[in-house]
């Protein structure tokens, strides 16, 4: 994995829709978007993943979480420049790094890992598994929302990053996230 990879320089927040699969990440994204009348990065990994498995019937593999992480960041600067003083992130690299651990036995490349404790978010929104999960081609691991629950809160707690848990139907979610953003935009 390429060892330069950074954000670029911005004065926008990014906030980071964060937690496990079918938990309406994508949703909340565009409509706080919408709310906040800017930019908001969509997840690379479900494209590239779904093209993977329409071509191939072929899964996710440890060499595509750096390609994953590599374009990921790189769609996450080019909206940043477009932004307007606020970024929503439906993904980052935090998000990969649990998913490699949870999907391949505890292993997480040392770059990914690295780059999950330098790269810098001002909130994640941690969304919540009270929603019914969604079947697709993509998403595997339905029986096991709580433990996947955990372990995305279990890395935020060891990043010492801040976060909200998200919890409700999707205007409740809403409301909390706006709550939670509004005062983090007037110390900008």
């Amino acid at each position: 994995m390429e060892k330069n990879l950074r954000q670029v320089t911005s004065t926008v927040l990014r906030v980071v829709l964060y937690g496990p699969e079918s938990t309406g990440k994508t949703t909340l994204a565009k409509a706080l978007a919408k709310h906040y009348h800017t930019q908001w990065v969509g997840e690379y990994a479900r494209d590239y993943l779904q093209k993977k498995w329409d071509q191939h019937q072929a899964f996710c593999t440890l060499e595509d979480l750096t390609i994953i992480v590599k374009e990921q960041l790189e769609s996450e600067n080019q909206k940043a420049i477009k932004a307007n003083k606020l970024l929503f992130c439906d993904t980052n690299v935090v998000v990969t790094r649990v998913w490699s651990e949870t999907h391949f036995d505890g292993y997480c490349d040392p770059a990914i890992m690295e780059y999950s404790k330098k790269f810098k978010y001002d909130l994640y929104l941690l969304t919540g598994i009270d929603v019914p999960w969604k079947k697709d081609d993509l998403r595997d691991r339905p029986d096991d929302r709580h433990l996947m629950f955990d372990n995305f809160q279990r890395a935020l707690d060891d990043l010492g990053e801040q976060y909200i848990v998200l919890e409700g139907d999707q205007i409740t979610r809403l409301k909390k996230a706006i709550a939670s953003i509004d005062p983090l935009l007037k110390k900008v």
